[in-house]
């Protein structure tokens, strides 16, 4: 018998912004939606490439997410794939994400898209944009721990 309480199911992750984006904190929010985008999000139709979130009035806003439309329903009681949805985040880390934003420059990104006992989850990273010269050494990095590997593997 599995662990339900556990086990979480990764619907789209934005591996991109790893590669991006010096990722400094995360936090996991619950998202607001609709019937239709949580289908849709079961069946795995949802892109977080250029998710991003903004703070506006004290709420969190989760923009440019692309949720697919349902298909199983008729066109008039679906979704608009592009809305914008609010985060459900607790009032201290709003205010928390609220100061470094504000005064470090920082952005929000959406990291992974997730179903976590049947909800549905978004872990957002508080990130710094990488330099193009951070980029290239974190690319030499990693093939510098690829070749040690390969040659303890051969050892």
């Amino acid at each position: 018998m599995s662990d339900k309480s556990e086990s979480y199911k990764v619907v789209s992750d934005n591996r991109q912004a790893r590669y991006q984006y010096e990722i400094l904190e995360t936090y996991e929010a619950g998202v607001q939606l609709m019937g239709t985008e949580v289908k849709s999000i079961r069946e795995g139709k949802a892109n977080l490439q250029d998710g991003y979130a903004l703070i506006r009035n004290g709420e969190v806003w989760l923009i440019n997410v692309h949720i697919s439309p349902y298909t199983g329903s008729g066109k008039y009681f679906n979704h608009e794939p592009r809305r914008n949805r609010k985060l459900l985040l607790h009032r201290q880390e709003i205010r928390k994400l609220i100061g470094k934003v504000e005064q470090q420059g920082l952005t929000l990104v959406a990291l992974k898209m997730y179903l976590k006992k049947g909800l549905v989850k978004v872990t957002i990273g508080l990130c710094r944009g990488k330099k193009l010269h951070d980029k290239r050494e974190d690319l030499k990095r990693r093939q510098d721990q690829r070749d040690i590997q390969r040659a303890m593997k051969n050892y």
